[in-house]
């Protein structure tokens, strides 16, 4: 029955309860969750999982907690878009800051990776069966508070807690005040300045900064005296559009970063999650995961026209640092341990001048999925010439589509280096692709392109037959394919 129907037979059945002297009371509208699995990627020794949560009620859910079982064996090893504990083998996950509004007929989502191959089982949303069931006793009524409100079970912070900016000074204080927990949401307009954020959120209550595209952050540096390796400064403006130093459990979402030295950059900042931006018109690279900013994400976001001053150095992300910046930036055991990061559907190019995703040798276990990469514009210089190189180890590269056309230096879609480090890691070694989609353009040579299969002989990297090339001088790759 729609809802216009029903409503017409309460009145009528109201009016004929009058006659009879009745009451009738239309029940309160309230949310009605549901929770799905699925895997989105599997390999030997593990998989990526999604849960997708579904509201079919006619209410806001204000937010909301799945738990479930994992099998001996199988543990997950990152997670994004939520809030993840566990005890033994019972996982427990509440949404993040931005995800926990879920509107009649919407869906929120969240993701994780494992180490083993066991499903999840007994799930549960807000204590009732994923697959519907009795409505939970505790499901709050309805509200009208911002989707950025962080979820009430796990913060102190008080409900609410959304600071408006419309200015840069105001950006500025509130980053200067941040605590866990607080959303600062920025109005349409042009910010210019430094914003650099150096307070630590939480897992249970992150620090969310949120806006529409039409809020553009903008730095005219760098100016002043640097010091020897890149830190908050008196006197110095590192030029960065916004910038997280040692400042972990960050969410940055939906605004604009451009014509500053480089666009985002998350130092010493794990679990930093990037979600929905536009960085462009950069001098430098657009997004930086440095200082062993690991467990990070980065999604749905578009990247072009970087590069601009420093084309060699120009990439859309850089995921770790070069081993010759590790004196500055190696500050896990004398590397850059920025491991585990998700690099998921966002659009990088055209005009990146470097290669779209540049992965740095000592960064392990990263997944980049689901990307479109636009390599008109790629420079050559500095030997950037591909969309992805890989010197890191143990990369899932899957489900990504990948062009070019002229202008630029163009000589294969994916490229692995194996350069040596102290310490020493399996540089550019382990690394899987399948599903990808490669047109070079009739100028590239091969959609992968594996540098040394001597150097990985006991990690060696595979090539699946279910990544496809067109436009190719010589071919898909030049090691075995593996079916």
């Amino acid at each position: 029955m729609t809802r216009k129907r029903l409503l017409a037979a309460i009145a009528a059945t109201a009016s004929a309860a009058g006659l009879f002297g009745a009451v009738v009371t239309a029940e309160a509208a309230a949310p009605s969750l549901t929770a799905t699995f699925a895997q989105s990627s599997a390999w030997d020794s593990g998989y990526g999982g999604k849960y997708t949560l579904t509201n079919a009620g006619d209410a806001n859910s204000t937010q909301w907690t799945i738990e479930f079982d994992l099998p001996e064996g199988t543990t997950i090893t990152t997670s994004w878009s939520s809030v993840l504990t566990r005890t033994g083998q019972h996982y427990k996950v509440t949404n993040a800051g931005f995800n926990g509004t879920i509107k009649p007929g919407g869906t929120a989502s969240f993701g994780f990776n494992t180490k083993g191959l066991g499903l999840p089982t007994g799930c549960t949303v807000n204590g009732s069966p994923c697959g519907g069931g009795a409505p939970s006793t505790t499901t709050n009524p309805p509200t009208t508070t911002t989707t950025t409100k962080p979820p009430t079970t796990t913060t102190s912070v008080p409900a609410g807690d959304v600071i408006d900016v419309s200015t840069a000074a105001e950006l500025q204080a509130a980053l200067a005040a941040a605590s866990p927990g607080q959303t600062i949401r920025l109005a349409a307009g042009t910010y210019r300045g430094s914003f650099v954020a150096t307070k630590p959120g939480t897992a249970a209550a992150p620090i969310t900064v949120t806006g529409p595209a039409s809020a553009v952050l903008i730095n005219d540096g760098p100016s002043g005296e640097a010091p020897s390796c890149p830190a908050p400064t008196a006197g110095w403006d590192s030029g960065y559009g916004f910038w997280l130093y040692g400042a972990p459990y960050w969410h940055l979402k939906g605004f604009t970063v451009q014509e500053s030295k480089k666009g985002i950059v998350a130092d010493n900042s794990h679990h930093t999650v990037i979600e929905g931006v536009r960085v462009h018109r950069i001098d430098e690279e657009a997004v930086h995961f440095r200082r062993s900013s690991a467990d990070s994400v980065i999604r749905d976001s578009t990247i072009s026209h970087t590069g601009l001053v420093q084309a060699g150095y120009g990439e859309g992300v850089y995921l770790g640092s070069a081993n010759s910046n590790w004196a500055c930036h190696g500050n896990s055991g004398g590397a850059d341990r920025s491991d585990r990061i998700q690099v998921l559907d966002n659009h990088i190019g055209p005009y990146v001048a470097a290669e779209a995703i540049d992965v740095k040798e000592g960064t392990v276990d990263g997944v980049i999925r689901g990307n479109t990469f636009d390599g008109q514009g790629v420079s050559g210089q500095n030997s950037a010439d591909s969309w992805v190189d890989v010197k890191g180890s143990g990369y899932v590269i899957e489900g990504n589509t990948g062009t070019f056309a002229s202008p630029g230096t163009f000589a294969n879609g994916y490229e692995t280096h194996n350069p040596a480090t102290t310490p020493s890691f399996p540089n550019g070694c382990g690394n899987v692709w399948r599903d990808n989609k490669s047109d070079l353009g009739g100028v590239g040579q091969y959609a992968i392109k594996i540098t040394s299969t001597s150097k990985c002989s006991e990690r060696p990297n595979v090539v699946h037959a279910s990544n496809t090339v067109s436009r190719a001088v010589n071919g898909l790759t030049n090691i075995p394919v593996t079916p």
